[in-house]
């Protein structure tokens, strides 16, 4: 079990390689059993998984540059084991869902490559290794969104690379010198996470060290105003681009803030908390405005896609268990249910190659299967009471409502502007008189598709309804998360207090002389 994760991140890689060797018309089925196989080992991490134990586990150390204390560290918690698990199974799922017929074999053994650099973002605990595989993740989204993308495909996989790559570089920068900073404090080099945990830094420094992780973070989430390379790559990719990218890629944002920035600058995160959560305030209600005003349907779910990110933004920024964890279990949900609904989109473009709205009307009449999974889907897309949309935006609006009820208030206001956009879209594609020819005779899904589909619907129901086996792992880590921010805060504030305890006998000797 010591080897587990190192085996979880390569064999996606390896596997990749020996795809060049596959006949075409069997790559696809082999793409099925090697993300199948890398689904399973999840599972077999999770079994093997303490979820009494809220520390790291299944950790591994191999030098690297061992001079300046860069290593290939790896380990996960309850906070990283299901943004695994969601990882290798959405990519699963959205090899069998694939519909893509051009150059299949390049674009499964990408995906292949994209699901290793994924998996290794959520468990590598050294800095310089995580910017390493962070930035890798880029090159595969790229090529998808370049190579079998929509028309304006090269300006959306050039936007979505330049935005993330440049942001990053400034997270790098930040990384450098929170390593220089171990040095000149200890002695000697480290970039593992861990380790800077342990270090108490002043005020001024985190902040600034906090902006420098933001422009990496924020951008990759992306939060209000770096978000408009989202519904560019959302509405280039192919279908199979779009469901990574809304289930995996875009948490990874969210996941360095839980990560990086609030252990290792608590008292900077807790002064930025109410300007982020202004930020994500305004995503909220900003794109939930855009994605009424959209006429493509794949731009409405781009655009909620931003909206719920801002409130997983929300709950991670009100610094306490239940939103901390309540963030992390919308990561999860948000995964499955924008997943879904990007892989419902690509089915009915699959069939009539056009995802605008007033093409259509009147769809349940002729796909009835399609048009329910649809609506359990929008519905939990919409936060719907047993649905897993649901236990996320309540714990992570409940967390925040501690922090400030009037913001909490307006933003559980605001994702009622969700269900307006979405269940409009849902009235005019699949209700009233079916009055275009062409929708007809459309075939309802079945086969592969339903086999991508329903064990997504499962997810919904199953999770909604009896979330405990998800939400007790996450919240030990996450509790042990807050008592470090906790505990990192009151030793900065009995510093602080002793600095000015010796500074007020300093003046009183020089007084008394």
């Amino acid at each position: 079990m010591e080897h587990i994760l190192s085996i979880l991140i390569f064999f996606p890689a390896f596997a990749a390689l020996i795809g060049f060797l596959v006949k075409n018309d069997s790559i696809r089925m082999y793409g099925i059993v090697v993300t199948a196989i890398e689904f399973v080992l999840s599972i077999f991490l999770w079994t093997n998984f303490d979820t009494n134990e809220a520390g790291m586990q299944f950790s591994q150390t191999i030098p690297i540059i061992s001079a300046y204390g860069i290593n290939y560290t790896v380990g996960i918690d309850g906070i990283s084991l299901f943004l695994v698990l969601m990882t290798t199974f959405m990519t699963m799922i959205s090899i069998i869902g694939l519909t893509e017929k051009r150059n299949l074999k390049h674009l499964i053994i990408t995906v292949l490559f994209l699901e290793m650099t994924m998996v290794a973002v959520f468990v590598v605990l050294d800095a310089i290794i995580f910017y390493a595989f962070w930035e890798l993740s880029l090159v595969p989204m790229l090529y998808i969104i370049g190579a079998w993308g929509g028309n304006l495909r090269i300006y959306a996989a050039i936007k979505f690379f330049l935005y993330t790559f440049l942001g990053s570089l400034v997270m790098l920068v930040g990384m450098l010198y929170l390593g220089y900073i171990y040095y000149i404090t200890t002695g000697h080099w480290s970039f593992n996470i861990l380790d800077w945990n342990m270090m108490i830094l002043p005020f001024d420094m985190q902040f600034w060290l906090f902006i420098a992780f933001f422009a990496g973070f924020a951008i990759k989430v992306p939060m209000f105003p770096f978000h408009t390379w989202l519904p560019y790559a959302h509405g280039q990719a192919p279908t199979i681009g779009s469901v990574i990218l809304a289930a995996v890629l875009l948490k990874m944002g969210t996941y360095g803030f839980v990560r990086f920035s609030l252990p290792l600058f608590p008292e900077a995160s807790m002064y930025f908390a109410i300007p982020m959560a202004i930020l994500a305030l305004i995503a909220i209600i900003y794109t939930a405005m855009v994605a009424y005003a959209q006429e493509d349907m794949k731009q409405v779910i781009a655009y909620s896609s931003v909206s719920h990110m801002g409130v997983i933004i929300l709950g991670t920024f009100a610094l306490n268990v239940e939103g901390i964890g309540g963030a992390i279990f919308l990561m999860i949900s948000h995964g499955i249910v924008s997943g879904a609904l990007f892989m419902l989109v690509g089915v009915i473009y699959d069939r009539r190659h056009t995802k605008m709205i007033k093409d259509f009307g009147g769809l349940a009449t002729v796909m009835p299967k399609y048009a329910t999974i649809f609506g359990i889907m929008l519905m939990a897309s919409v936060g719907l009471p047993l649905t897993i949309g649901f236990v996320g935006e309540f714990l992570s609006l409940l967390g925040f409502f501690r922090v400030s009820p009037v913001l909490t208030l307006l933003a559980g206001a605001t994702i009622i502007l969700g269900a307006v956009y979405m269940l409009v879209m849902y009235k005019k594609s699949f209700f009233g008189p079916l009055t275009n020819p062409e929708n007809k005779n459309l075939e309802d899904i079945k086969g592969r598709e339903m086999a991508a589909l329903v064990p997504l619907v499962a997810l919904v129901v199953i999770l909604g309804v009896y979330p405990k086996p998800v939400l007790e792992p996450v919240d030990k880590s996450v509790s042990q998360l807050v008592d470090v921010m906790q505990f990192k805060m009151r030793e900065a504030k009995n510093f602080e207090m002793e600095k000015k305890i010796i500074k007020y006998n300093s003046i009183g000797e020089v007084s008394n002389d």
